[in-house]
């Protein structure tokens, strides 16, 4: 295998089950939490705050603002001083990405990688989704769900919090839209065929991409 797979995913679908399965049938490099360790390596961060600003939504004026004279290079270093934790955390995390992806094939979850990705054309793109009865039955589960603090909170109401998180940070980083149908190359629906079913049709996917 030499394709790249990026996944967003809506939170309960299975999208970080469905990719390890997908890392693990190819054999390859698989990058979610792990990725924290590796951005804490090359970045000098320490894990703590990474993790605290690992897919949280950011202000979009003031990142567009320091971006823009980031990206004019005249006074970088000055820019990237002045930057808020959370967008130094942000391109640490873009270049670990890059750096990862020429090491070979690998499956990346959420964090933007297909935006850090999109100049190669070994990628592809998707993005999971399932029904809301899905959802619930596996959110259920979550430890992070369990934990006292949220018995109290309806399950749907927490699901959508942690979306709206992903979204935020996503339209706020992102050339493109988080779940929305044209930002991705594939989206899927794993209510549909199950978790094993929707590796499998990804699989057949990927060895079709590679035979082109």
């Amino acid at each position: 295998m030499k394709t790249i797979l990026t996944i967003g995913r809506q939170y309960g679908s299975g999208g970080r089950e469905i990719g390890q399965k997908i890392a693990d049938h190819y054999g390859i490099r698989y990058y979610d939490k792990e990725l924290v360790a590796q951005v804490a390596k090359e970045s000098g961060f320490c894990k703590e705050i990474i993790q605290r600003e690992d897919e949280r939504p950011t202000n979009s004026f003031l990142y567009n603002l320091v971006m823009d004279t980031y990206s004019f290079g005249q006074s970088a270093a000055a820019a990237f001083t002045d930057m808020p934790l959370s967008q130094k955390v942000f391109l640490a995390q873009f270049e670990t990405i890059k750096s990862l992806a020429e090491k070979g094939p690998c499956v990346f979850i959420g964090r933007c990688a297909d935006e850090a990705l999109s100049e190669r054309d070994d990628v592809l793109n998707i993005f999971i989704h399932a029904s809301e009865d899905f959802r619930i039955a596996r959110v259920r589960n979550y430890p992070e769900y369990i934990k006292q603090e949220q018995r109290d909170t309806r399950i749907t109401d927490y699901m959508a919090k942690i979306d709206r998180q992903r979204q935020s940070y996503y339209n706020y980083y992102s050339s493109g839209k988080w779940g929305r149908v044209e930002t991705y190359d594939y989206t899927f629906d794993s209510s549909i065929l199950g978790i094993d079913g929707t590796v499998h049709l990804i699989t057949q996917l990927i060895d079709d991409f590679e035979a082109r």
